[in-house]
């Protein structure tokens, strides 16, 4: 889940472009090519970016949370979306491939330890690829808090949302048949995985739209109709990862395994009133993490470019600046 509202970003007004330094596609397992790049300060901080969805992309905006005299950025595009070849694919496409992928990115570019820094599902991955490797995560800043359970699927994809936005939850759900609307999420993949080109970018479109439209606090529920490569493999990538749990061995895996990076320190920043990721996920994690601190920010939303967010963020990133030699960066 990852969404950017339309409006300026704090960190917009801070700093200039950034153009990366290096930029290419890394081979990976399943015969897919992801697509990499860095900016900044080659000699800096390393951060990697960890964008949502699953099938979201990242994009240069995503650059402007960091300094770019102090900051080495790394961002890719994980598999099947973006500039990530092969397109909108499922095929090898798990949580665990992803956590892979990240490692093989730090091990070729030769980083040791980094910051991880992602938000909405990029928030997820964040936090299992941590699990995973603690070593190598200096330090976590997560945004918008998603810890794949069926509870926050239900409330997003079976009417908790809905009962806040009737009309824009009745264009989501009018697409599809009556006798199929109690799992939202299957009738979608039905069409999603139809085979049919025209068919699948429809109802792509039909998905991305209900999210886009509940990115931000000053949304009013209108959106404008996504380029179809974008929301087929948003739509896709989404729908294949929530179908399958997120290829988590349990419902709670995330919360359960807190233990693993208990030491790990960390920031969460999260939006009062998110109405794709509500914040009692957020609220949940930061209870079970000795180190990570809660930032609950008024008067806003999901959206990473959400004004209070990202002064929230760009807080957390130059305040991490100074903090370098203590972090073993």
């Amino acid at each position: 889940m990852e969404q950017f509202a339309g409006q300026k970003s704090a960190s917009q007004l801070l700093y200039p472009p950034i153009d990366p330094f290096d930029q290419r596609m890394l081979e990976v397992s399943g015969g897919h090519r992801i697509y990499v790049e860095q900016c900044g300060n080659p000699d800096g901080i390393p951060v990697v970016v960890v964008h949502g969805g699953p099938g979201g992309g990242c994009s240069p905006a995503m650059r402007r949370y960091f300094d770019p005299a102090a900051y080495r950025i790394v961002l890719f595009d994980q598999r099947g979306c973006g500039r990530s070849r092969p397109h909108a694919s499922v095929v090898a496409n798990t949580t665990w491939d992803l956590v892979a992928d990240m490692e093989a990115i730090r091990e070729t570019l030769g980083i040791g330890r980094w910051i991880v820094f992602g938000g909405s599902w990029g928030a997820t991955l964040s936090l299992l690829y941590a699990q995973t490797h603690p070593a190598r995560a200096a330090y976590l800043v997560l945004r918008g808090v998603f810890l794949m359970t069926r509870a926050e699927l239900e409330w997003f994809y079976g009417g908790g949302a809905g009962l806040f936005w009737p009309d824009v939850w009745e264009r989501f759900v009018s697409v599809i048949p009556a006798d199929e609307r109690g799992d939202l999420i299957a009738a979608y993949h039905h069409r999603l995985f139809s085979g049919d080109l025209i068919v699948e970018t429809r109802f792509a479109r039909a998905w991305a739209a209900w999210e886009n439209a509940l990115a931000s606090f000053q949304t009013d529920g209108a959106t404008g109709e996504s380029p179809a490569d974008y929301a087929r493999a948003f739509a896709r990538l989404e729908n294949h990862y929530f179908i399958n749990g997120g290829f988590l061995d349990s419902e709670d895996q995330i919360i359960a395994r807190m233990v693993r990076i208990a030491e790990t320190p960390g920031t969460i920043v999260q939006g009062r009133y998110d109405m794709i990721c509500p914040p009692a996920s957020a609220w949940r994690l930061a209870a079970a993490w000795p180190k990570g601190e809660l930032k609950l920010v008024g008067q806003a939303g999901h959206a990473l470019s959400e004004p209070g967010i990202s002064a929230e963020l760009v807080d957390v990133t130059n305040r991490l600046k100074r903090q370098k030699r203590a972090l073993g960066l």
